[in-house]
């Protein structure tokens, strides 16, 4: 059994050599060997299945904002929650979320419905289930406040239940990452709300990232903030901003953003993260972390931590 079966044996759609520079908001990242654009949890068992018998490699893609996908692309089988797995519905104070939704969505929803809770994401794109596992936040809140449970799959098939109780949290880390399940679905516990107010908190923020953020092609910050500070501030004064590598640029907005001109490579930008990285370190020896997930493999990929 081959990668070329996977089409014969699922209701999914499927595409080989699928460009993952389609797939990223960097829009870098070479071919997926596999792509599925998952419909059904049937699929997801099968795909699983197949990746344990064949020995291929198996990578969940959320929205894809904060990847860097190695020019080569991706071994194995990509999947990718199609808009048949995205949906989302609310039940009183408790919103019940597929593994596929939109974090964007579910805060116009939310706010139209009276719920607070998830002002603090406004802006802040891909997936809710993307947005858990690095335990997204801003303005000092975060996924973390309201999550109420989550269900998973192993790479086995087996089903897993998760609560508070039993999931960690600290700034960009969630145990969910370790347990390596795939989320396929989780809930929300919010609390009602002025409508109103709702809406013009979410604006407030929408307008100040705006003001504060750069457009075009990126992957949002690319380092965590150390407990020393901003790492954009540490960029700054290290005399980087501006700095460009082929299509990579630092931006001249926000330093801990590399903006992609129109052809950057996966190699240009991490060519730009380790000249960020030393130049910090030399100067302030603070080593800064990536909060972004590097995926494929590619000459001159460091061992980093993956949060993705």
């Amino acid at each position: 059994m081959d990668i070329a079966s996977i089409s014969k044996n699922i209701k999914s759609s499927v595409y080989y050599q699928e460009p993952m520079c389609r797939h990223t908001s960097w829009k870098i990242g070479g071919p997926a060997e596999a792509f599925v654009s998952l419909s059904c949890k049937e699929d997801l068992l099968w795909l699983l299945e197949f990746s344990r018998k064949t020995l291929s490699p198996f990578f969940i893609l959320g929205k894809g904002t904060n990847l860097l996908v190695a020019d080569a692309g991706i071994k194995g089988v990509v999947v990718s929650f199609s808009s048949d797995f995205s949906s989302y519905s609310i039940e009183g104070n408790v919103v019940k979320v597929q593994g596929g939704a939109s974090l964007p969505q579910l805060v116009r929803a939310t706010a139209e419905a009276g719920l607070s809770g998830l002002e603090f994401a406004a802006g802040i794109p891909g997936s809710v289930v993307g947005a858990l596992i690095m335990n997204a936040g801003a303005y000092g809140q975060s996924m973390s406040d309201v999550f109420l449970s989550a269900e998973g799959v192993t790479l086995m098939g087996e089903k897993n239940n998760f609560s508070p109780q039993n999931t960690s949290f600290a700034y960009r880390f969630c145990s969910l990452k370790a347990e390596k399940a795939i989320i396929i679905g989780l809930e929300l516990l919010l609390a009602p709300g002025d409508k109103n107010k709702i809406k013009k908190n979410i604006e407030a923020k929408l307008i100040s990232r705006r003001e504060k953020q750069p457009q075009g092609a990126s992957a949002g910050s690319v380092f965590k903030n150390p407990s020393q500070g901003s790492a954009g501030w540490f960029i700054e004064k290290v005399g980087l901003i501006g700095m460009r590598v082929g299509g990579a640029i630092i931006s001249e907005k926000h330093a801990n953003f590399i903006i992609n001109t129109g052809q950057a490579t996966a190699k240009d930008v991490l060519t730009l993260m380790d000249i960020i990285e030393n130049k910090v370190k030399t100067k302030f020896n603070i080593s800064l972390e990536p909060e972004i997930c590097l995926v494929g493999e590619q000459r001159g990929w460091k061992e980093r931590k993956r949060l993705g």
